[in-house]
């Protein structure tokens, strides 16, 4: 019966297969119990080429087990090697391995040769592979005299190593005096061999300590060549002594220092053969000389290399393919190329192969009477012979079996007893390499046992394969079933896989999985069970996964991970940078949910994973930190191509700092003209290193360049070094040129100058040149010094001139400037304007016209008319007094304009004067004019005095503006009930004289409003309004004392506590139905004050209209009364703005109506006039009886 069985291949696919490689390691560990007798197995044994330190004693493994246990016996070179013989070695107890004492006595070169150890019991002997013992060597360097090499610049060299030759081989390295490695490069590196190859030198490779280095690591020493001196002189250098005793050829090489097409250095002409085997590293090599240094270049020929095994070293003068197979054979060029030619040379390889296992034989276990087979099948190039031994010894002389048959590379056996029981050994070889296995036939009848430990506990997580083992042995070989539950059938294979190795698989495990599993092992010798336990747990999850963060240096950013899990597992939870471990570093800390980065600097961007372990599962999500900042200042500034007008910059970009440079600013400085400050020049983008720059004439230029990105701009680079343009003729005149005059009879030129920087020259001057705009004379030129003014005196007053400023250098002149025209000093104006016409629209408003003046006698610009106006004296009083003249300015050539801001029934003078930029002319004789009278303003005051039970007196002052004659005050009162509601209007006029008047036959202890106004000949004025209350009945009041005092008795005061209560809620109630929309009758208490003319009581029927005291002291409504005269209306002016002065005395004082630029617009009219701010409340009136 044979027991090692393959698992089933069905039902399992690709996405399993770390699956497969976990049972296939299950069945390879399926043993036979030790308890059970049976042939040894080697578990343990030292290599096969075992090179050893002779410094320390040598150690021979040889680990073996089996039933009874082995005993172990040696052989040496072929012989047998007795231990007991030799007091330096001894075996470890119940072991084979070997320990040889040469640390005391004796030299490890004695004990060099081939051992292998045999494991022996009652069942057979298993034997190890063929361990060949050598003592590792670190010979010394041959000492050897160096010459010094002295060679021209640019030959190339080769520095021969020739390290002694070790057990095993040195590992070797260029290092100086100092044990500083050597630099290398394309230029310069070590080949394979450890030469250093130069494909051409340079000054700066002279040195004296050029040394080869050895390392054998094995016995840890280190061996070093003599120094090799290299001098690398150029031709010019050579001395006349060095020329006559030196040939050519007594230099190291003959050839020229100038440039030349590539060469192989190594390997040698145009194919070459490389043999490599199965599964090493496969070299190829090849360097080149040449000047320039040529670049190498690899291909294979008929294929392409293998992408994820290939790798190139030393400057790609090694290709490098890893794990090389037969399919790897083949040719393989490499070419070296520069800028005067190519070379190439072919490596033909070959790939041969030691001997490798297709099927290696393994342990059989049958019971008496099967059948079985052992199969030994191995490749290799060539391929190898299959040999077999029995016991340690050639099966053709061993013992013969008569259940087994030889066939080949296959063992085949029949109805075996238990005397067929043996190790059996197969052994693959061919010229590279040898393969030695032992595999054991035990012939045994037992029943099944099951080697799970009982009650094992397994734990998965959800939607996972769960693998329930069940390692088993019997003989015959059992079968096996799964149960789960107490009274649960055997489970299917339609649900479960079954593997023939005992191990049960639920595919996809969920919650319901959880349960007891039931494994039973059945042969005909009998039966065994085991129980095992699976639970089901809930994966871990991230549910807040860290997120890409880019931050600017020295900002802090926090990267959040929450983790989700099985309430019965405890999670770990790791935070890593780039896979490593987080920096040791404070700036970092972590919380249960955070890492948080402070200060963050350039070393913390990268990639930070955070990861959740459990003992079941493990999640990880990574998010990506980029730390950006402002760019590094660029460096390295050169110029080049440097003319006249231009010069080519460039530069080195500094870091972008993770953001990309948008674009170069370039600057400049003038240490000539401006030391220390410099301009800007031009920009170009973040894409470009270099910028043509245009220049100026005699500028000593400097440069610097800063970068930006999108989080700001660099520092500036160093300053590039400094570049003095050539002197040249200005380019440009000076700007801004005018000519004006500052007396009449002088003409003033002045210009904007031209910097340093524009003058492109020394000895910076000014052509000024000048002639009349109207005349035939010659132009006029001085020549001035670096000034910007020019004065011309004795010119004729305001005459129009053309004017030319030109600028010159030692160089020569700018090109010719274009002519300005300017005009000679300006003088006062002769004449006044002349038929100045009044015409009064309103009360408020007149209209001026006047005659324009010629215009020669002007003598200047025209820049407008000014008019003077000035109230005289009241047509009211006659009195004289001087009142401040007003100014308004009309500009340029306007002959009429409006005065407004005027005050009604007031005596005015005008005068009109014509302006220039020199000032004003005479002014035109005074014209007089009246305004009409207007409506007057409200009277200055109305109080109530001297109130009684049926009358009250009013004293009044007369209005502050009357604006004409008072013909008369009206009077207008009502009386108000105690509902608010108004009574009968009664009107009254009263005399203009009058300040004071009573009204008699009132009814006392009521409270009456008051209208009052006064009126001119152009209407009436603004009202003002009071209230008053006459005083109450003295004998009503006294016989109510006399009464019973009713409100000091709790009775009543109780009443009115209810009726205040019941009130209130009254109150509350309308309030809140008035908010939901109901109508309040704010018209109707607004008419109730309207204007009693318009508004009349309802008389008809004697009832009164509707009163609200709180709306007592808002004016009465629109359209009550005419609107003032004082408003200017559009009917009465159809004048534009632009009829209306511009003067910077065009403000009235307080006593006038016009106050800043006048508006043409038409004034709001006001609803009525003033009123009092508040009305009155009766205890206001009775406090003013006092």
């Amino acid at each position: 019966m044979q027991l090692k069985i393959m698992p089933k291949k069905k039902r399992l696919s690709a996405g399993r297969a770390p699956l497969m490689l976990f049972l296939c390691q299950m069945i390879s560990a399926l043993e036979v119990p030790l308890d059970l007798v049976q042939p040894p197995t080697i578990t343990q044994q030292s290599p096969k080429d075992y090179i050893i330190d002779p410094r320390e004693n040598i150690v021979i493994q040889c680990e073996a087990k089996g039933k009874p246990p082995p005993s172990f016996s040696w052989t040496r070179n072929g012989t047998h090697f007795d231990i007991d013989k030799d007091p330096l070695v001894t075996m470890k107890p119940g072991s084979g391995t070997l320990t040889i004492n040469i640390m005391s006595e004796g030299k490890a070169e004695t004990y060099e040769g081939v051992y292998q150890c045999t494991a022996r019991n009652e069942r057979g002997a298993a034997i190890s592979n063929n361990i060949v013992i050598r003592p590792s060597r670190s010979p010394l360097w041959t000492k050897e005299k160096l010459e010094p090499i002295i060679l021209r610049n640019g030959q190339s060299l080769v520095l021969p190593c020739r390290p002694p030759i070790g057990l095993p081989p040195p590992i070797i390295f260029w290092m100086d005096n100092s044990f500083q490695r050597l630099p290398q490069s394309e230029r310069v590196s070590q080949g394979l061999n450890g030469d250093l190859y130069f494909s051409n030198v340079l000054p700066e490779d002279t040195r004296e300590d050029y040394i080869c280095y050895a390392r054998f690591n094995h016995t840890q020493t280190i061996q070093q060549k003599q120094p090799i001196s290299v001098k690398v002189i150029s031709v010019d250098e050579l001395n006349d002594t060095i020329a006559a005793n030196l040939s050519d050829t007594e230099f190291y090489g003959a050839k020229s220092h100038r440039q030349r097409p590539p060469t192989f250095l190594t390997p040698d002409g145009n194919t070459s053969r490389k043999e490599e085997l199965r599964g090493n590293v496969l070299s190829l090599e090849c360097i080149a000389e040449g000047l320039p240094t040529p670049i190498i270049y690899w291909i294979k020929e008929d294929g392409t290399l293998p992408i994820n095994r290939t790798f190139y070293r030393n400057f790609k003068k090694t290709l490098q393919i890893i794990q090389v197979t037969e399919a790897d054979s083949g040719n393989y060029q490499c070419i070296a190329k520069n800028a005067l030619g190519a070379i190439h040379h072919t490596i033909s390889v070959t790939v041969k192969a030691a001997p490798y296992w297709i099927i290696a034989p393994q342990n059989l276990v049958l019971s008496p009477e099967e059948d079985g087979t052992l199969i030994c099948r191995a490749n290799g190039n060539p391929k190898p012979r299959i040999s077999w031994l029995s016991n340690g010894v050639p099966i053709e002389i061993a013992p013969d079996d008569p259940s087994r048959k030889i066939d080949g590379d296959t063992i085949i056996f029949s109805k075996v007893q238990e005397r067929s029981s043996a190790v059996y050994q197969c052994n693959a070889s061919n010229e590279y390499g040898y393969l030695l296995a032992n595999a054991f036939v035990n012939v045994l009848a037992e029943p099944p046992r099951i080697l799970t430990s009982a009650n094992t506990l397994y734990q998965v997580i959800a939607n996972r394969a769960a693998l329930l083992d069940c390692a088993f042995f019997g003989s015959p070989l059992p079968t096996i079933e799964w149960f789960k539950g107490a009274k649960g059938s055997a489970l299917r294979e339609d649900i479960y896989v079954l593997h023939e190795n005992g191990t049960l698989e639920i595919p996809v495990a969920q919650k319901d999985s959880t349960g007891t599993y039931t494994c039973v092992a059945r042969n005909k010798l009998g039966m065994a069970k085991n129980d095992v336990h699976l639970e089901i747990k809930d994966p871990t999850r991230i549910i807040k996964q860290p997120e890409y963060a880019v931050v600017q240096r020295g900002s802090t950013v926090s990267f959040e991970c929450k983790v989700k899990h099985d309430h019965t597992l405890i999670p770990t939870v790791t935070w890593l940078k780039d896979h490593g471990e987080l920096p040791n570093d404070g700036r970092f800390t972590v919380d249960k949910d955070h890492l948080v980065v402070a200060d963050v600097n350039d070393d913390d961007g990268g990639t930070y994973t955070c990861v959740a372990n459990t003992t079941l599962d493990n999640v990880s999500a990574s998010a990506v930190l980029s730390v950006v900042d402002v760019p590094n200042p660029p460096f390295d500034l050169e110029l080049t191509d440097q003319l006249d007008r231009s010069v080519q910059l460039s530069w080195t970009p500094g870091d972008d700092n993770n953001s990309p440079i948008t674009k170069f600013i370039i600057e400049y400085e003038d240490a000539m003209h401006e030391p220390g400050l410099w301009h800007h020049q031009t920009e170009v983008p973040g894409t470009q290193t270099t910028a043509q720059l245009k220049l100026s004439p005699y500028v000593n230029y400097s440069f610097r360049v800063m970068a930006e990105n999108n989080l700001g701009r660099s520092l500036p680079s160093e300053a590039s070094e400094q570049y003095l343009t050539k002197a040249a003729e200005p380019d440009k005149n000076p700007t801004a040129v005018e000519g004006l005059g500052s007396e009449p009879d002088n003409l003033v030129i002045t210009w904007k100058p031209l910097n340093g920087f524009e003058s492109n020259g020394p000895g910076l001057q000014y052509k000024v040149s000048w002639r009349q705009k109207d005349g035939d004379d010659e132009w006029t030129s001085v020549v001035v010094a670096n000034v910007s003014k020019y004065i011309v005196s004795g010119t004729p007053t305001f005459v129009p001139y053309l004017i030319k400023v030109q600028a010159l250098n030692d160089a020569g002149f700018a090109p010719e400037p274009a002519a300005v025209m300017g005009h000679s000093g300006e003088d006062l104006p002769m004449v006044a304007p002349g038929n100045v016409r009044v015409n009064v629209v309103n009360s408020t408003l007149a209209e001026v016209h006047w005659d324009p003046v010629p215009l020669k006698s002007i003598r200047g610009h025209l820049q407008g008319y000014r008019i003077y106006y000035w109230k005289a004296q009241s047509s009211l009083t006659r009195n004289r007094r001087h009142i401040e003249k007003k100014i308004l300015t009309f500009q340029g050539s306007k002959t009429h304009g409006m005065l407004p801001g005027l005050e009604p029934f007031s005596h005015y003078t005008l005068n009109v004067r014509v302006v220039n930029g020199k000032g004003e002319g005479p002014a035109s004789p005074d014209k007089v004019f009246n305004t009409p009278e207007g409506v007057p303003s409200a009277p200055s005051s109305l109080k109530i005095v001297n109130p009684t039970l049926d009358s009250l007196t009013l004293e009044w002052e007369p209005p502050s503006h009357p604006n004409g004659i008072l013909t008369e005050y009206t009077l207008k009162y009502q009386p108000i009930n105690s509902t608010h509601e108004l009574g009968p209007l009664v009107d009254l006029k009263i005399p203009a004289n009058k300040t004071r008047w009573t009204l008699k036959n009132l009814n006392f202890s009521t409270r009456y409003k008051f209208y009052f106004y006064a009126r001119t000949a152009a209407g009436s004025g603004i009202q003002i309004t009071e209230e008053a209350i006459t005083t109450v009945d003295e004998g009503k009041l006294a016989m109510a004392s006399r009464q019973v005092d009713i409100a000091t008795q709790g009775w009543f005061i109780g009443l009115m506590c209810a009726v205040a209560l019941l009130i209130l809620i009254l109150l509350i109630v309308c309030f809140i139905r008035r908010n939901k929309g109901g109508k309040y009758p704010v018209k109707e208490k607004e008419d109730a004050h309207a204007d009693p003319e318009i508004q009349p009581m309802k008389e008809d029927d004697g009832t009164f209209g509707e009163y609200s005291d709180a709306e007592d002291h808002k004016p009465l409504k629109k359209g009550s009364r005419t609107p003032s005269d004082r408003t200017v209306k559009k009917e009465d002016s159809d004048d534009s703005l632009v009829d209306y002065g511009e003067g910077v005395n065009g403000q009235f004082n307080e006593d006038g109506s016009f106050i800043g630029q006048y508006s043409g617009k038409k004034e709001k009219e006001p609803a009525e006039g003033n009123e009092s701010s508040e009305a009155p409340s009766p205890v206001n009136a009775m406090n003013s009886f006092v």
